[in-house]
């Protein structure tokens, strides 16, 4: 029984070994093979970029869910996804209130909560941003997509301690995250088949095979990288210096 006074069953895993960030980048790299995948024209990855965008913020608006919200968000700023420039360009002369919505208001909103800034109110809260904590504890085995806040600010101990004062925070309200996630989803019925797709143990194996999902966890993302850019270079080759 949940008491509220500690993290709720859909929170504490994400604190607990192993792998415990494998389900954020599984979900980042499912959505950007989705885009990269999408050979057809600019206007057609445009669009997808679009709704991707409109996914990310109902994430963070309307469910709460701001693990989800910045796996969406880090697909989309993924160097294979941020490249390509002739998708970029017709997403914001077709789409433009959802390049200002990314702009202005996701990444900014985003780069608070990585920084210990900012975070959305407790009340609509389902799932809080806990994957600083969660870098934090696999700063030694994890690889890293970018420099962390912490390490590209001159208020680095600051950004640290926030997050920590954080983690308290998310223990405390589990309960309170949990009744949230239920209110939303009133109504909702998950088909197990579903259910298993989103799984990180089927991810992992859709991604890099049921022998590669066992390989370590540096070596599995390396590997994928090179897939990713292999994909975003076949969409949008890169300009050479002397065809400039």
């Amino acid at each position: 029984m949940d008491s509220g006074k500690g993290p709720s069953p859909r929170t504490w895993p994400c604190s607990l070994s192993p792998g415990r960030s494998d389900r954020f980048h599984t979900m980042s790299i499912m959505l950007a093979v989705d885009i990269l995948g999408c050979t057809g024209s600019a206007e057609e990855r445009a669009a997808l970029l679009h709704k991707t965008i409109q996914l990310a913020a109902e994430l963070r608006g309307t469910m709460g869910n701001m693990f989800s919200f910045a796996a969406v968000m880090g697909a989309l700023d993924m160097a294979q996804i941020s490249r390509l420039e002739q998708t970029w360009v017709t997403l914001r002369q077709r789409h433009t209130e959802g390049a200002i919505l990314y702009e202005k208001k996701l990444k900014p909103f985003l780069k608070s909560l990585n920084e210990g800034k900012e975070g959305p109110p407790l009340s609509n809260t389902t799932f809080p941003h806990v994957l600083p904590l969660i870098t934090l504890l696999e700063c030694d085995s994890a690889p890293a997509e970018g420099p962390e806040p912490w390490g590209s600010t001159e208020h680095g101990v600051e950004v640290v301690l926030a997050h920590l004062e954080a983690a308290r925070t998310v223990a405390h309200h589990g309960g309170l995250y949990h009744t949230n996630a239920e209110v939303k989803l009133q109504g909702f019925q998950a088909r197990p088949e579903l259910l298993e797709v989103f799984s990180t143990e089927f991810q992992m194996r859709l991604l890099w095979g049921s022998q590669g999902a066992s390989s370590s966890q540096a070596r599995r993302y390396e590997k994928f990288d090179k897939v990713l850019t292999a994909l975003s270079h076949k969409l949008e080759p890169a300009v050479r210096s002397s065809e400039l």
